[in-house]
C-alpha cells in the first residue's frame, strides 16, 4: 500500500498522522488503531514521512505571493507590507500604477495560521526570496516595502543580489529608517506626541463655552470606549490574533536589524518635505546605498494614508517616473547619479549622487 493510500485508509478510520522532528504522531480514539495498522505504520514510517514532508513542501510553495495585478510584460514588483502583514495595503497602489505592471504582495508566514511569524529579518527575506525565485527564477525584479516592511524588503534586495539576480530598483514607501523602531527613538517620538496631544487638550479645555467643553469630554469618552470594544473584539478574532502575533515579531526583527551596504539603486518615496524633519530617519538609507532617489508626495500626505485615496494617484505617479528613469538609463547607458530637484503639481523629486565609496577604501 502506498503513502497516500495508507494515510487516507486512516483519515476514513478518524485516524490522524502527521510528522513532528521525524517522528510520526498519531492521534485516534480508543481501539481505532489496531495491531495491523500499527504494523503498517512501522514499515512505511519512512515512506510516510518523506511524502508528507514533500505535502507540506507543495503546500508552501508560493503561499507568500499574493497578485494585486497579474497582467504586463514589465519587470514585477514584489511588494512588503508593513508590520501588520497586510499586502492590500498596495491594492490601490498596483490598480494606479497602469495594467501594464505586474505587481504581488509578499504576505509573510503565520497571517494564514500556518507556520510561525519568522524572528530575524534575514530569515523573513529568505523566505520571500525563496519564493520568488521558485515562481520567477529569472529578474529583473522590482523590490518594495512600506513602512516597517522597507527593512525586510532592503534584506530581500541583498539576498537576490548576492545570488546572481537583476534588481531594478528597490522602492522604499515611507520606510523609517530601523533604527526609529528602537526604544530611544520611539521614547523620544511618545514624548512629542504626546506632549503635542496634552497642548490640543489644553486649548480645547480653555474654551469659554462650558457646552464646548462638555461636547469635548463627551467626544474623548466615547472614543476611549470604542478602543477599549475594539481591543476586546480584537482579543476574541483569530485573525486579529495571528495578525497581532505578525505584527510583534516584524518589529521585534526590524529593531535589531543593521543594514549593510546595497550596490543597487533606492527610491525613497516620501509623503511631503516634513519627513525629513519627522524623526522617522528615512534619510538613513541614503547613506547605505551606491545610489539613492528622494521622491516627494503632497504635503497633506502621512505615513498611514500615502497608498490610499486621495494621495495613492500622486505616488503611483512617482513610482512610473522612477521606474521609467531607470529604464531610460539602461538604453542610453546612463545612470542616476545627478542631483536636481523640482515641484511639478505638489510633487517634488529629488536624486541623491551616491556615496564615493574609494574615498572610504583602506
Amino acid at each position: 500500500m502506498n503513502p497516500a493510500a495508507l494515510l487516507a485508509e486512516l483519515r476514513r478510520r478518524d485516524i490522524h498522522v502527521w510528522a513532528a522532528g521525524g517522528e510520526l504522531r498519531c492521534n485516534a480514539r480508543a481501539g481505532a488503531l489496531t495491531p495491523e495498522l500499527r504494523e503498517q505504520l512501522r514499515q512505511h514510517k519512512q515512506a510516510i514521512l518523506e511524502f508528507l514532508d514533500s505535502v507540506q513542501a507543495l503546500a508552501a510553495q508560493k503561499r507568500a505571493l499574493v497578485p494585486l495585478q497579474r497582467h504586463g510584460k514589465r519587470a514585477p514588483v514584489f511588494a512588503v507590507p508593513g508590520h501588520n502583514g497586510d499586502v492590500f495595503c498596495y491594492r490601490a497602489l498596483a490598480q494606479s500604477v497602469g495594467s501594464d505592471q505586474p505587481f504581488f504582495g509578499l504576505q509573510p508566514p503565520g497571517l494564514d495560521g500556518h507556520g510561525e511569524p519568522l524572528m530575524r529579518v534575514g530569515e523573513l527575506a529568505a523566505y520571500f526570496a525563496a519564493q520568488i525565485r521558485a515562481f520567477q527564477p529569472q529578474g529583473p525584479y522590482i523590490l518594495a516595502g512600506f513602512c516597517a516592511g522597507g527593512t525586510v524588503a532592503f534584506e530581500l534586495a541583498q539576498q537576490l543580489q548576492r545570488a546572481g539576480a537583476a534588481i531594478s530598483f528597490l522602492a522604499l514607501f515611507g520606510s523609517p529608517y530601523p533604527s526609529y523602531f528602537r526604544l530611544p527613538a520611539q521614547l523620544w517620538q511618545y514624548l512629542r506626541l504626546e506632549a503635542a496631544r496634552v497642548g490640543h487638550v489644553a486649548r480645547e479645555l480653555a474654551s469659554p463655552s462650558a457646552g464646548l467643553r462638555r461636547r469635548y469630554l463627551a467626544e474623548k469618552l466615547r472614543e476611549r470606549k470604542a478602543r477599549r470594544d475594539a481591543r476586546r473584539v480584537a482579543a476574541l478574532d483569530p485573525v486579529l490574533v495571528r495578525r497581532a502575533r505578525v505584527e510583534r515579531a516584524t518589529l521585534w526583527a526590524v529593531r535589531r536589524y543593521v543594514p549593510r551596504h546595497f550596490a543597487g539603486r533606492v527610491c525613497l518615496f516620501l509623503p511631503g518635505r516634513q519627513w525629513r524633519t519627522s524623526g522617522v530617519a528615512a534619510h538613513g538609507w541614503l547613506g547605505v546605498a551606491r545610489a539613492a532617489e528622494e521622491y516627494f508626495g503632497p504635503d497633506a500626505s502621512n505615513g498611514h494614508d500615502m497608498l490610499r485615496e486621495p494621495h495613492v494617484p500622486a505616488f503611483a505617479e512617482l513610482f512610473r517616473r522612477c521606474r521609467d528613469a531607470g529604464e531610460l538609463s539602461l538604453v542610453t547607458g546612463g545612470s542616476c547619479r545627478d542631483r536636481a530637484s523640482g515641484a511639478e503639481g505638489g510633487i517634488a523629486i529629488e536624486r541623491v549622487a551616491p556615496k564615493d565609496l574609494s574615498a572610504t577604501a583602506s
